[in-house]
């Protein structure tokens, strides 16, 4: 580019001239970020709605359309006053991706352009980002669901069991989270890194808002019929759409929550399986009319090390999911490099010493074992179990020091 044409552009940018030719507004405090595709029905009136909340709430705001329609929606919303960015790529997520670097409000407030969520009442969401949180869920079920607005099946299951099960596995209160009215600083939707293409961004906005411990809390919000003559993205793509739409948002709260069903388990299996095997490394124990025997020890070995696998993959989510370092400093303090590798030493040392006596055993048979179970079986089992332990608790250490080293690089999180 010519040096020339640098001064020219930078005054067309400082001036605020869009890709449409509306004019930004200066220094906002808000962003209403709205993906878009075909709305060309509804979104004269929406974004008549946005102005009156803007008005209401007495905040200088601007109005970010990424567009990805075929009709006049983005001349329309142009002409509304709004500043439209075409989306180079279909898919809410996309458009999302595509429409955040070009935010410049300190805060964010994101939702559909269909009329069905009422933009004319932003206060709240305001009040709520001024006051300290940093990610506001509006909720249907606290607020208002106008007769006909919300399919029976959404309603009475598909949102009520979603919600349930992502509480469930994050510990969090969230009463809607499929809601498509929510709030967010600029600096956390960043932190987001979202991902997903499609529907799946809601989930994983929430998700992430976990795993990032924002304060987060939720405002009730009026969800209305769509206008006549509308049809919804789920109702063109036909009846299995939401069902996909379920199922994706399911994957990602599974994905994103594998931690679930991995490091605590883990750690309970560990633990079961311990207390089977060591107890019986020198032989059989009576409890009433209960022996417990060899195969209780192999039953205790494989939950040890079923456990243990669990639980440390359990660790390396956590990392993986860790955005501000301090999970990586816990277990990188916990699993030091020296001392991890000190454990996995002694771990294997006591193993072969357990297992070398029937070692001995078998040479001194002609290479076959004894056909009479004694200690030295049950010796020989414990003996394994640590061996394998050893390796497993070697191989984690270097792959958690590498995981955190890579996330480290990934979010720029310290550890020592």
């Amino acid at each position: 580019m010519p040096e020339s044409l640098t001064p020219l552009l930078e005054a067309i940018r400082q001036s605020g001239i869009g890709e449409t030719g509306s004019v930004e507004t200066p220094a906002p405090e808000l962003t209403i970020l709205i993906p878009t595709m075909n709305e060309e029905l509804t979104i004269e009136a929406f974004l008549d709605w946005c102005h009156q909340g803007i008005e209401r709430a007495a905040v200088r705001a601007e109005i970010l359309i990424v567009d990805s329609s075929s009709d006049g929606t983005a001349q329309r919303a142009a002409a509304k006053g709004a500043r439209v960015i075409k989306a180079r790529q279909r898919g809410l997520g996309r458009a999302y991706q595509e429409g955040i670097p070009q935010v410049r409000g300190k805060y964010v407030l994101m939702g559909d352009a269909d009329c069905t969520y009422d933009f004319r009442e932003l206060e709240p969401f305001l009040e709520k980002l001024r006051g300290g949180y940093e990610f506001v869920m509006g909720t249907r079920f606290r607020g208002y669901i106008e007769p006909g607005s919300m399919p029976a099946l959404h309603r009475y299951f598909g949102t009520p069991v979603t919600t349930w099960m992502l509480n469930v596995l994050y510990g969090t209160h969230f009463s809607d989270i499929h809601s498509g009215m929510r709030a967010v600083t600029a600096t956390a939707l960043r932190r987001m890194q979202l991902e997903s293409e499609s529907w799946q961004y809601a989930s994983e906005m929430i998700l992430k808002s976990v795993h990032l411990n924002l304060r987060s809390t939720e405002v009730p919000v009026r969800f209305l019929r769509e206008p006549a003559g509308r049809m919804s993205h789920h109702r063109r793509a036909g009846w299995r759409s939401p069902w996909i739409a379920g199922w994706e948002n399911l994957q990602v709260m599974l994905t994103h929550g594998a931690e679930f069903f991995t490091l605590r388990p883990g750690i309970a299996l560990t633990a079961g399986g311990l207390l089977l095997t060591l107890p019986l490394t020198l032989g059989p124990l009576r409890a009433g009319p209960v022996t417990f025997s060899l195969y209780w020890m192999l039953l205790g070995l494989t939950l040890t090390v079923l456990g243990a696998q669990s639980a440390y993959l359990g660790c390396l989510t956590q990392i993986l999911h860790d955005y501000n370092g301090e999970t990586s400093r816990l277990w990188l303090r916990i699993f030091s490099y020296n001392r991890s590798l000190l454990c996995s030493l002694a771990l294997l040392a006591t193993g072969v010493l357990l297992v070398t006596p029937l070692m001995r055993q078998y040479w001194s048979l002609g290479l076959a074992l004894p056909n009479q179970i004694g200690r030295t079986h049950h010796m020989a089992i414990t003996g394994l179990l640590l061996v394998m332990l050893a390796f497993i608790n070697f191989v984690f250490t270097l792959v958690l020091h590498f995981a955190a080293l890579r996330q480290q690089r990934n979010y720029g999180t310290g550890h020592r």
